[in-house]
């Protein structure tokens, strides 16, 4: 006897059934997690609010505690010292809390993302930020790397645009190796902004000075072996000038980073020598980027009005 003939539409009626069965599945899966999610953001809701009334509280008993604390009998003053202590660990504690919590984005965050929400909800911060750091290590040793290569060969760059790729890996490699803590989650919001912006003004420095080489190289008026750099030299003064106030604050910027983390480092909290460590080359950026900037403008304006020559 010859077998039965395939039943196309009877198989298609079989594997209908099974997605139907794997389909109210996905429906009892979906509604348990629409459950959790609502539940989820009322137990954040509670537990800011909660944070909010407690960190008031807080600071309204060390105001009351350090008016009174110079009236105190000589007997009360360690119990008074005990309490502020107690009151600085709250603190901290609390701290640690609001990291796993919902927050406002800054001005920064809310002017390019709006109101998108961007807290981590587990340690996968800490991750993506080494991750970044150790590409930021990688990238400037690359640069060094080429650039020394450049030198070998005839490029003119300014020494101080080369030796500020040293002091930009060593200070990303201090930053990889930054634990977190209290400290790091005090700073790092700042840092990843001013990263965001200055890979901006990277941009706008590669876009803008790789046209205006190539028209100088073209006139003969520089060497095939000059690139661009992440500051301004005396050749960009023609059509360029108006990068200054993008570099002029990411340098004050780099600045505000040192003066930052110098305040941290004072804190009675701190206790990583990463923050002091992370200070010095922020500061040491500001005063190279800054000054050298400052002396390749001067230096041009004295050239114009002294009639000599273009560089």
């Amino acid at each position: 006897m010859n077998p039965p003939p395939p039943d196309p539409l009877g198989d298609c009626l079989r594997d209908w059934e099974e997605l139907q069965q794997d389909f109210q599945g996905i429906q009892e899966t979906h509604r348990l997690y629409r459950l959790k999610l609502e539940e989820l953001i009322k137990l954040q809701n509670n537990c800011t609010s909660s944070i909010t009334r407690q960190k008031k509280r807080l600071q309204e008993l060390a105001l009351v505690l350090k008016k009174c604390k110079h009236s105190l009998p000589s007997e009360a003053e360690e119990a008074a010292q005990e309490l502020e202590s107690q009151i600085k660990e709250r603190q901290g504690l609390f701290f640690d809390m609001e990291a796993y919590l919902p927050k406002k984005n800054g001005l920064y965050l809310s002017l390019v993302l709006g109101n998108v929400n961007v807290t981590l909800l587990s340690k996968q911060a800490k991750v993506t930020d080494a991750a970044f750091n150790f590409l930021l290590v990688w990238y400037y040793c690359t640069l060094t790397i080429r650039e020394s290569i450049l030198i070998n060969n005839g490029s003119r760059i300014k020494g101080w645009w080369v030796f500020h790729h040293y002091v930009s890996t060593f200070l990303s490699g201090v930053m990889l190796t930054w634990p977190d803590g209290l400290m790091y989650q005090k700073f790092r919001n700042q840092f990843l902004s001013f990263s965001m912006y200055q890979s901006f003004v990277q941009f706008l420095q590669y876009y803008y000075q790789s046209g205006c080489l190539y028209r100088l190289r073209a006139l003969g008026e520089r060497h095939t072996m000059d690139l661009t750099v992440e500051g301004f030299q005396s050749w960009m003064w023609r059509g360029l000038t108006f990068l200054l106030p993008f570099l002029f604050f990411g340098q004050f910027w780099q600045l505000f980073n040192a003066l930052t983390l110098f305040s941290l480092a004072r804190d009675p909290e701190c206790k990583e020598w990463q923050v002091l460590m992370c200070g010095l080359p922020f500061l040491l950026l500001f005063l190279g980027n800054f000054f050298t900037t400052l002396r390749v403008v001067h230096q041009k304006f004295h050239n114009q009005q002294h009639g000599g020559k273009k560089d």
